[in-house]
């Protein structure tokens, strides 16, 4: 899935000479979605790997594939795919980030006829295996990391977004999380909301909450960044504003409240960022009703709970800085 850029660009026309004087393409591109590719880079004994799936799409500056079913200008979409692999061996695979940026490039510079090209990475979660004695560790303690075998840890997934354009000199970089769920058992309320003829919810004094982070950030610099860091440090932003302290946690009067919390620590911690966006759908937990079943199990239940996750709710927001700057 292609993200649609956070900051939109001015809109530019494009050729439309030879369409009918009632209809004109007003967006348009092609490209190889899914590319599959794993990168081992080897120093001595330490083995390092990036898994992950390259999509790349490019607008033309012609239309003539669509209006007259010419391809003379269509680089096709079995030459994207082997570009990936070619260009992932000649540079490797530092982040996801800085890959989507040597192949959007590559496609400006080779292609004259290319107008734009998009880039879009998402990272598989593997993790070096931690070793204790011998056996897989159970503490944080006194561990060392294998050389060269890695476990799949799917908390969260690194993704990217990069977008060139010939004739804007800054490219448009987005990073993001997704499929990062957490839940906590307490500390979150949802209390004091419209109470009309429509509602039936009772005051939320205390309840779970859990939900599936989507978060993505554009930059407004990238210059000498550490794409993984600032990565590392988004989703530990996300993380802390949730779960708080891990003795005494942080109290939630609202998904909203805790989505801005974690929005406005992205741009006090990363001044890089320009503008950061999240959707967190309420994955709900309803407390099972025992009050039927007191000869069974007498007392109130506050251990047991239904997991819905349809229909649920969904919170968003984007917050960006007011100086915000169109691009890059």
């Amino acid at each position: 899935m292609f993200a649609t850029p956070l900051r939109q660009p001015s809109s530019r026309q494009l050729p439309s000479a030879t369409l009918p004087n009632l209809y004109e393409i007003t967006d348009k591109g092609y490209g190889k979605d899914a590319v599959k590719l794993m990168h081992v880079s080897r120093k001595g004994a330490l083995h390092s790997i990036q898994e992950c799936e390259v999509g790349t799409h490019l607008k033309l500056y012609s239309n003539k594939d669509f209006l007259q079913g010419d391809n003379l200008d269509i680089v096709a979409t079995d030459s994207q795919k082997n570009t990936v692999y070619l260009l992932a061996k000649k540079y490797g695979l530092e982040s996801p980030e800085k890959f989507a940026l040597i192949v959007a490039r590559h496609f400006l510079n080779k292609y004259s006829h290319v107008e734009e090209a998009h880039v879009h990475v998402e990272a598989y979660p593997w993790q070096r295996i931690r070793v204790e004695n011998g056996k897989s560790q159970r503490s944080n303690n006194n561990y060392q990391l294998h050389n060269h075998a890695f476990i799949f840890t799917p908390t969260a997934t690194h993704f990217c977004d990069v977008i060139v354009r010939r004739h804007d000199p800054k490219q448009t970089v987005i990073s993001g999380i997704k499929g990062l769920r957490v839940l906590k058992t307490t500390q979150s309320s949802f209390t004091n909301f419209v109470d009309d003829e429509y509602r039936t919810l009772a005051d939320q004094h205390d309840r779970i909450f859990s939900t599936v982070v989507e978060c993505s950030w554009e930059y407004s610099d990238i210059e000498n960044l550490n794409f993984i860091q600032a990565w590392e440090t988004v989703r530990d932003t996300v993380l802390s504003n949730f779960a708080g302290d891990p003795k005494v946690g942080i109290a939630s009067p609202s998904v909203q409240h805790t989505l801005y919390l974690t929005e406005k620590q992205v741009l006090d911690t990363l001044p890089q960022v320009a503008v950061v966006s999240m959707v967190l759908p309420n994955k709900h937990y309803f407390n099972f009703n025992t009050k039927p079943f007191q000869q069974l199990v007498p007392g109130d239940n506050d251990e047991v709970f239904i997991p819905v996750d349809k229909p649920h709710g969904t919170i968003y927001a984007q917050l960006s800085r007011k100086d915000l700057k169109s691009h890059l």
